[in-house]
């Protein structure tokens, strides 16, 4: 069989891939690595199951639920949370695993089941490997009489999260008007809790879901919405989560977007300000904007970069201490106060610097420049060849060459698919544009698998 796990869980359209049948075996083979294998012999394992709200997270967290129990493993259903949420409650509880049913911010047919270590930290691919090999194997566990596990509500969990969310913020935010757009997700009902209780004059857009409307033209793959309300409401500023409120996005007081790395460039000057960024360095991937980058040597903040995937961010934030990163996406991990990117975290920390220095959110971002950027995929390539092809290689040179210090390029075979993916900043766009094509044809050219 091959790899289950992608990069973040066991994902697919649910009902088709991810069947109850399979989402309860899965949920039995974790039993097995994460709970029995973890704990003390004589002790029942316990585990926080929580979902993001489509409707067939309904039938998956059942499946999960009985996997778990059937297995011997205490649950405690947290119920509709974002999963940052589930998490820190897997860390507060001090419960041995987690399990987040989430397709993120995928469209409401999909679906996905995530699973986190003791800590509320995401597994290594060796653990996940693990979990794969007992569930292809049905090497479960099933007791009986006094050994089946408890199923028990979180009543709770909301509560604890949010206490922790406005316990964390530096200032609070009375005086600020902040619209949230919650994605019919995950955070609608506690996004807006976390804002008012931190302070602020909250009006809410995408907070309504239906099990099926969840990502639909709302939150942070879609911020028009957000962008319009902004303006007409005259608020501060916005902030947009996506289905399972990992990410954050936000909006200034024009309409003008803010991206993950405007985002982490305010943060990070925040934090360096106040003393707590770890060896002054921020870490993001390598798709974050050069500008970034420029921005952050101006201040005398270091940029470590790595390949693209949250986790690559978490593994270096892990070995090296450091304690801020992210991704353009919006996806920023602060680890003085999460084990994973928290959108509610992040769009309060966001507010709360407006709040504190009385800088409207338009100002504060312009500590960066984003450099135009363009993004070509070239289809039908041999997406291996990148590095070794010679023509290739001199293609990129000169081009660099060309852009100096004032852009970048970056070619980067797919996981998934014969496509490579070329991206090109550049001081305009229309040299970004230019660069890009120009590289694509090569790499069509040179590399295309058509006989």
């Amino acid at each position: 069989m091959s790899r289950l796990f992608g990069t973040d869980g066991v994902r697919g359209l649910a009902n088709d891939l991810l069947t109850a049948n399979m989402t309860l075996d899965l949920a039995q083979a974790a039993a097995v690595v994460l709970g029995h294998g973890q704990v003390p012999e004589g002790r029942r394992p316990t585990a926080v199951v929580a979902q993001d709200g489509r409707a067939s997270g309904e039938f998956l967290s059942a499946a999960v639920t009985a996997g778990l129990a059937g297995s011997g493993v205490d649950v405690r259903d947290a119920g509709v949370m974002p999963t940052p949420a589930a998490a820190y409650l897997v860390a507060d509880l001090g419960a041995d695993f987690g399990v987040m049913i989430s397709a993120s911010h995928n469209p409401a047919p999909d679906n996905g089941i995530k699973f986190l270590a003791r800590g509320g930290k995401k597994l290594p691919d060796r653990v996940e490997d693990e979990i794969q090999a007992v569930y292809e194997a049905r090497r479960f566990q099933r007791p009986t009489g006094a050994g089946v596990g408890r199923v028990s509500r979180f009543s709770d969990a909301e509560d604890r999260y949010i206490l922790h969310l406005v316990g964390a913020i530096p200032h609070r935010l009375e005086g600020l008007t902040v619209v949230l757009d919650c994605a019919n997700g995950a955070a609608s009902a506690s996004s807006p809790d976390a804002f008012r209780a931190a302070g602020a004059t909250v009006h809410v857009i995408g907070a309504e879901p239906d099990g099926l409307n969840i990502n639909d033209g709302c939150g942070s793959t879609h911020l028009g919405p957000l962008q319009r309300a902004v303006v007409e409401l005259g608020a501060d500023l916005g902030i947009a989560h996506d289905g399972d409120a990992d990410r954050c996005l936000a909006v200034d007081h024009t309409g003008q977007e803010v991206d993950g790395d405007q985002i982490m460039a305010v943060l990070a000057l925040a934090m360096k300000d106040a003393g707590r960024l770890v060896d002054d360095t921020l870490v993001a991937t390598v798709m974050s904007n050069l500008g970034l980058k420029l921005a952050l040597r101006k201040a005398g903040i270091e940029l470590r970069e790595t390949a693209v995937g949250d986790r690559y961010v978490l593994e270096t934030m892990t070995e090296h201490g450091y304690n801020l990163g992210g991704e353009q996406s919006g996806h920023v991990i602060m680890s003085d106060y999460a084990t994973t990117g928290d959108g509610l975290l992040t769009g309060l920390m966001l507010a709360s610097r407006v709040a504190q220095t009385g800088t409207p959110l338009a100002e504060l971002a312009t500590v960066m420049t984003r450099l135009p950027q363009v993004l070509l995929n070239v289809r039908g390539v041999d997406r291996a060849g990148v590095g070794a092809n010679g023509a290739v290689r001199t293609a990129v040179g000169e081009v660099e060459q060309r852009l100096g210090e004032t852009g970048r390029v970056l070619l980067r075979p797919s996981g998934t698919e014969p496509v490579v993916r070329v991206m090109v900043e550049a001081a305009t766009q229309d040299v970004a544009q230019e660069e890009a094509e120009y590289l694509a044809s090569v790499v069509e050219q040179e590399l295309s698998l058509t006989v």
